[in-house]
C-alpha cells in the first residue's frame, strides 16, 4: 500500500508539472485557429479571434489555477475534457490510440528481450572471441543511433526502395477491420517497421547485459557443483544459468518500456501510426491543450504503473525479497 501511495503521489506531482508546462507554452488553440481563419477567410485577426473563441468554446484568458482545478475536478469524474481538434472526449481518443502504441511496444520488447536473453546465454556459454567482437561492433553502431533514424532508414530501404512493407498507418484502407486472419496479418505487416525500429536499437543491450550476468553466474560454486554432478548442459543452462542471470534484467524491462513509451511520438509520427505519440504530436502542433494533457497523462500513468508492476514481479521472482 505504501508503494501504491507513492506511485499515486508521483502521478499527481508529474501531472501538475505537466499541466503547468502545457499552459505556459507560447500560443494557444484560439490563436492558432484565429490565424488560420484570418488567412483563409481574409478576416482581421480581432474578428477571427472572437470567432475562434466561439468555435472552440475555449477562453484562454481564464487563470491557470482555475483551469487546473477544473482539470482535477473533471479527472475525478473520469473525464479528460474535450479535444478542440477532434471535437470528442479526449478519453475516447486515448482509448483508441493506446492499443496501437502497446501493440508495437509489447512486440518490440518481447522480441528484443527474448532474442537478447538467448543470444547472451549462448555467447557466454560458448565464449567465442568473434561473437564478442561482433556484438561489441553492433552495439557501438546501433546503440549510438536514435531509433527514429533507424526507422527512417528502414522506411527508405524496405518501403520506398524495395516496396516490401507499408510505411504508413496501422492497416490498409482496403481491409475491413475485424477479428479476421486477413486483418490481423495486415496489422502485423504495418507494425513490422515500427517494431524493427525499436528492436534493432535495443536487442544488443539485452544481449550484452545477459552475457555479463551469465559469465558471473558461470563462476558460481553451485554451477561448478552441478557440472561435477554430471547434470546435462540443458539442465544447467535452464535451471541454473538462465534463471539466475535473467533475474536482474527484469527491472530493466520496465525502464526500457518507459523510455520506449516516451520516445513513441517520433516513431509514430514518422509512420503516421495512430498511437499515443501520434496524437500528442497533433495536440502540440494545434495547441490542443486538453488532448496534450490527456496524452501526457496516459504516458505518466503507464510509466509509473510499469515501474510499480516491475517491482512487484521482481519481488515474486526473488525469494529473498518476498518478506520485505
Amino acid at each position: 500500500m505504501r508503494k501504491i501511495l507513492v506511485a499515486l503521489l508521483t502521478i499527481l506531482f508529474s501531472m501538475t508539472i505537466m499541466f503547468i508546462v502545457i499552459q505556459s507554452m507560447p500560443g494557444n488553440p484560439v490563436e492558432t485557429l484565429a490565424h488560420e481563419m484570418s488567412r483563409n477567410e481574409n478576416l482581421s485577426f480581432e474578428i477571427a479571434y472572437e470567432r475562434a473563441k466561439a468555435t472552440l468554446n475555449y477562453d484562454p484568458d481564464i487563470p491557470v489555477l482555475r483551469r487546473y482545478l477544473e482539470f482535477i475536478m473533471n479527472l475525478s469524474r473520469g473525464s479528460l475534457g474535450s479535444s478542440l481538434v477532434y471535437r470528442q472526449q479526449v478519453s475516447q481518443v486515448v482509448l483508441g490510440a493506446l492499443p496501437w502504441t502497446l501493440l508495437v511496444l509489447i512486440l518490440a520488447i518481447t522480441l528484443s528481450f527474448t532474442i537478447g536473453i538467448l543470444l547472451g546465454i549462448y555467447i557466454a556459454w560458448r565464449q567465442k572471441k568473434w561473437m564478442n567482437t561482433t556484438l561489441t561492433a553492433y552495439q557501438s553502431l546501433f546503440g549510438s543511433i536514435p531509433d527514429y533514424i533507424v526507422a527512417y532508414l528502414l522506411v527508405l530501404i524496405f518501403a520506398i526502395n524495395l516496396g516490401w512493407l507499408p510505411s504508413r498507418g496501422p492497416y490498409s484502407a482496403s481491409i475491413m477491420p475485424g477479428f479476421t486472419l486477413a486483418f490481423i496479418r495486415d496489422v502485423i505487416r504495418h507494425a513490422l517497421l515500427p517494431v524493427l525500429s525499436f528492436f534493432i536499437t535495443t536487442v544488443a543491450s539485452w544481449t550484452i547485459a545477459m552475457k555479463t550476468n551469465s559469465l558471473g553466474v558461470l563462476g558460481e560454486d553451485y554451477v561448478t557443483y552441478a557440472t561435477a554432478r554430471g547434470l546435462s548442459k540443458g539442465r544447467i543452462l535452464t535451471s541454473y544459468l538462465a534463471r539466475n542471470a535473467m533475474l536482474p534484467l527484469v527491472t530493466a524491462v520496465g525502464i526500457t518500456f518507459s523510455f520506449m513509451f516516451g520516445g513513441s511520438p517520433l516513431i509514430e509520427n514518422l509512420f503516421v501510426y495512430p498511437g499515443v505519440g501520434y496524437y500528442l504530436n497533433i495536440g502540440i502542433a494545434r495547441r490542443d491543450f486538453p488532448l496534450m494533457q490527456g496524452m501526457y497523462l496516459i504516458m505518466i500513468v503507464m510509466v509509473v504503473a510499469m515501474s510499480l508492476l516491475t517491482e512487484f514481479i521482481y519481488r515474486i521472482l526473488n525469494p529473498r525479497l518476498r518478506g520485505n
